[in-house]
């Protein structure tokens, strides 16, 4: 692994004096350009005028309500699906519809997205049919809501394929020719801005309740779904979840959000963008992934308390159960791997196995992304009594994974049943006995595009730290100089450090003994999912985070390790 760290080339001038230098040099790399790039205030977000096709969804949308006509939101099962799904079914009661309801397709019955099995499933048509983050892809399933007589609004932000479905009204930044400055919405940001953009509508109409609406109840829920969906981190997806995250740490969160941060061990008042990536989401997640993302849906529609309580426990038990159906695929995979020496041969890595979830999948091939530096493609059946395959993929830098599987589409026209995604994660479907072309043709486009140098593992720093910066008081402004996250990175250092010795927790963590060599000062580090029977070397270079370790009421400084290469 080779270690490269970032450069800034000048650090700007005008900082405040209690800004530390070295946030500053943080900050100068990320492409900061001084202050104001760092003023996350809610005043400072985009403007909904320029998202196309949002005047035309604001004016059916207007008219159901006006009308009392019934509304049905049909989102997704992830995480992003499922807090979108919430904001639009809260948002529109705030805004006066009477009759707000929602679907959420079963990946293994309906498929992703707005699927004619999808809308057949519902027992009587929508007057209004509303999409959340999905539906720019669901040409068939479109069709089938308006030969139901629905009334169709989309709202997603993935790419879009050469056609369009016929929607009554479509919002999506990522269009041809749209204008909205940022490409970067989450699905929930999508239909965060419509919302906005209605109750602006509402207003100017004199509606009552929309002039009552505070629609910034709902950035709880913005914050987890931007950044469960890893989309970029840019200026304005950093003041939506800076602005979510405040409202957590303030006690302000809707119960669902309270009570999958309870159940995830994490403190409120000291919630963090990373906390909301790692162990919120995943726990919606995993029902999407094992079973029904209703249950998702209905944890952050509640507000009471101990009905909320009620469903995070549910979610946390099916997210144990996917932890462990995790680890055994992962290890499969990494079998497989070593078998076949797949990792030394193959640019790009397409993995199968007929004993997998198709729920999981996506969790493997980020795994084996990580540990291959490869973008990987893995598969499982469909769960149906069809010979279909369900695979989903995680790519590397300069390998854009969703513009690759419409270059295969491309060159074998039907090798591929569905596509889509962006440019780091996307998801297929195929037939089990294309499998092998597919594995093929994955590989070669990999070749093409990605060389030596892109397939070497590296790992990004922000440099070194004086002894003295190794301090408390930095690492809590590091922390509350984010949110970091997706293309803003956290902060990460490295340095050499001497290892005093260690001690396993839980069996596959470790509890380490450091020093630094410079000052003779010793420091706490812990470093998790590890090999534990390994035993760290004395002289140790680390790549780590300064973090804050919380316990019995104390805090204290701690490393948080992310590699471990020889000094």
């Amino acid at each position: 692994m080779e270690i490269r760290r970032r450069q800034a080339q000048v650090v700007p001038s005008g900082w405040p004096e209690q800004v530390h230098p070295v946030l500053q040099r943080v900050y100068a790399a990320r492409g900061i350009a001084g202050p104001g790039d760092a003023d996350h205030r809610l005043a400072r977000m985009l403007g909904f005028d320029a998202l196309g096709g949002i005047d035309r969804a604001v004016a059916l949308l207007a008219k159901a309500i006006a009308e009392g006509q019934g509304i049905v939101v049909a989102g997704d099962y992830d995480c992003d699906g499922a807090t979108g799904t919430a904001v639009a079914v809260r948002g529109l009661r705030m805004l006066g519809a009477q009759q707000v309801g929602y679907v959420i397709p079963n990946r293994f019955l309906h498929g992703y997205g707005l699927t004619p099995a999808l809308v057949a499933s519902m027992p009587t048509a929508p007057d209004v049919l509303l999409t959340v983050d999905n539906g720019v892809a669901s040409i068939d399933g479109v069709a089938a809501a308006r030969a139901r007589g629905s009334v169709v609004i989309v709202t997603d932000h993935h790419l879009p394929g050469p056609s369009l479905p016929a929607a009554d009204a479509m919002v999506n930044p990522n269009l041809d020719g749209d204008g909205f400055p940022s490409k970067a919405l989450a699905g929930v940001g999508v239909v965060f801005y419509l919302l906005l953009a209605l109750r602006a509508h509402l207003r100017e109409a004199g509606h009552a309740a929309a002039r009552d609406a505070d629609l910034s109840t709902l950035l709880d829920l913005v914050a987890l779904g931007t950044v469960a969906d890893l989309v970029p981190l840019d200026f304005n997806n950093r003041v939506l979840v800076d602005a979510g995250l405040r409202r957590m740490r303030q006690g302000r969160a809707c119960p669902g959000i309270v009570a999958l941060v309870e159940a995830s061990g994490r403190s409120m008042e000291a919630l963090s963008a990373v906390d909301l990536g790692f162990a919120i989401a995943p726990r919606l997640n995993a029902a999407g992934r094992l079973e029904d993302m209703r249950l998702g849906v209905e944890a952050l529609l509640t507000d009471d308390a101990a009905q909320a309580r009620g469903w995070a426990m549910q979610l946390d038990t099916i997210n144990r159960e996917r932890r462990q159906l995790q680890a055994d695929m992962v290890a499969d995979a990494e079998a497989m791997v070593a078998r076949t020496q797949v990792s030394g041969d193959a640019a790009g890595v397409a993995l199968f196995d007929p004993s997998w979830h198709a729920g999981v999948v996506g969790l493997v091939a980020s795994k084996l992304k990580e540990r291959l530096h490869r973008p990987v493609l893995a598969f499982a059946p469909a769960g149906d009594a069809t010979d279909e395959l369900r695979g989903s993929g995680r790519s590397i830098a300069g390998f854009h994974l969703r513009d690759a599987l419409a270059l295969i589409d491309a060159r074998h026209p039907g090798l591929i049943l569905r596509f889509g995604g962006h440019a780091m994660a996307a998801g297929l479907s195929l037939r089990q006995a294309d499998f092998p072309l597919l594995a093929q043709a994955f590989d070669r486009i990999a070749r093409e595009q990605l060389d030596e140098s892109a397939l070497a593992a590296r790992v990004h720093t922000d440099g070194g730290l004086e002894p003295g910066d190794l301090c408390i008081e930095l690492a809590l402004q590091l922390r509350q100089g984010g949110p970091w996250g997706q293309a803003f990175a956290p902060p990460c250092f490295d340095d050499v450090f001497v290892c005093l010795g260690h001690r396993v927790m839980a069996g596959r963590h470790w509890r380490l003994d450091l020093v630094d060599p410079r000052d003779g000062r010793r420091h706490q580090g812990v470093m998790f999912n590890v090999d534990a029977s390994h035993v760290p070397a004395r002289e140790l270079r680390l790549v780590y985070e300064l973090d804050i370790n919380h316990w019995q009421g104390r805090d204290s400084l701690q490393l948080l390790v992310q590699h471990m290469l020889p000094a």
